[in-house]
């Protein structure tokens, strides 16, 4: 079996406990949108965003068999030789494409990637840097294989796109606001599609397919496979639960940018990816960013004469400064929106 490569060894305290990977937990809330946008729906999102940040989706409106067609062009993808998949490799400069050398929280993850933007000229900061004003325009890289990658892909994102701002509205009128409330902040948004392939693991007690982490956006839309590996951290007790697979849902979380914009009435909620010694995972999150141009900080609204918990922060700056630690371990904590947290005295 060799030994693993300590890039990809976890601390001690975050290695996952294999005695709970295949626990049956069925207490994440599935909720049917086939009704959406009655009382009960929203009712049903509030809460499920308050007690887990997590839910599920069923009767969503994204054609199952375009679900499949994703599936089965992300696979072949992920099936190519080295070689060919390097061809579309991202770096620092073009940060779309292929790439098998992510790290979270500065250790690196058992996962090979391909990320594509919902718009195919995104516009983010040149640099992380606050006083820099230069703009630059990312663009998508497509591989020639397999046949109708990008179709597909392109496809597939403007439906799951729908499906993000149907769940915008409802999130919103949870929270007592207009239902198009958000909707502006999503003008020239940043918006991305990753295809994340977990190959077996012979070390599944010392690694992660991706390490404890939460979403810096506003919403993620996950589709994943029936293997299973997502575990999300429990909000009362801190224990990690495994999500068990539905057929044919979507697993919805809240991210960074809603728990400030709701001043913490919605909370992004920690979650990781377990990989397994047998069988490979593939899964495929939908992350809704705002445009670039974006201040992100509590909504007047939500406030109602409470004090504010975070100060402003440009989301683009924020985006670019985030990924800077895709590529290399850093010496320092990534940004978080922890470090734009106001003390409430």
């Amino acid at each position: 079996m060799g030994e693993l490569d300590p890039v990809f060894i976890q601390e001690a305290d975050h290695r996952p406990n294999l005695g709970s990977i295949n626990v049956v937990a069925d207490e994440l809330p599935i909720i049917d949108l086939s009704s959406a946008p009655n009382d009960d729906v929203v009712s049903q999102v509030g809460q499920a965003c308050k007690e887990w940040g997590f839910f599920q989706v069923v009767n969503h409106g994204v054609p199952l068999e375009l679900v499949a067609k994703v599936e089965d062009v992300g696979r072949r993808f992920f099936e190519l030789e080295a070689e060919e998949k390097k061809k579309v490799k991202r770096d620092e400069v073009n940060a779309m494409g292929f790439h098998d050398g992510e790290h979270t929280k500065n250790v690196r993850d058992w996962k090979e990637v391909f990320d594509f933007l919902v718009e195919d000229q995104t516009v983010i900061p040149a640099s992380h840097e606050p006083d820099d004003q230069e703009l630059r325009t990312l663009s998508n890289q497509w591989p020639p294989h397999p046949p109708q990658f990008r179709e597909v892909c392109q496809e597939y994102a403007r439906e799951v796109e729908k499906l993000a701002y149907k769940l915008l509205a409802l999130i919103a009128q949870s929270l007592g606001l207009a239902e198009n409330r958000l909707n502006g902040f999503f003008k020239g948004q940043t918006s991305m599609v990753r295809f994340n392939y977990y190959p077996p693991c012979p070390f599944p007690d010392l690694a992660l397919g991706v390490g404890r982490h939460k979403d810096a956006s506003a919403l993620t839309i996950l589709a994943q496979d029936a293997v299973g590996g997502l575990q999300v951290k429990r909000k009362f007790d801190n224990q990690w639960i495994p999500v068990k697979p539905t057929p044919n849902a979507f697993i919805v979380n809240v991210g960074d940018a809603f728990q400030v914009w709701s001043n913490d009435k919605y909370e992004s909620v920690e979650h990781r990816v377990v990989v397994n010694s047998e069988k490979e995972r593939f899964s495929v999150p939908f992350f809704f960013f705002p445009g670039h141009q974006v201040m992100v900080k509590p909504l007047e609204e939500i406030l109602d004469g409470d004090s504010p918990r975070y100060r402003d922060y440009n989301w683009g700056k924020f985006f670019a400064n985030r990924n800077r630690s895709n590529f290399k371990k850093r010496a320092v904590e990534n940004i978080q929106i922890s470090h734009f947290r106001i003390e409430v005295k």
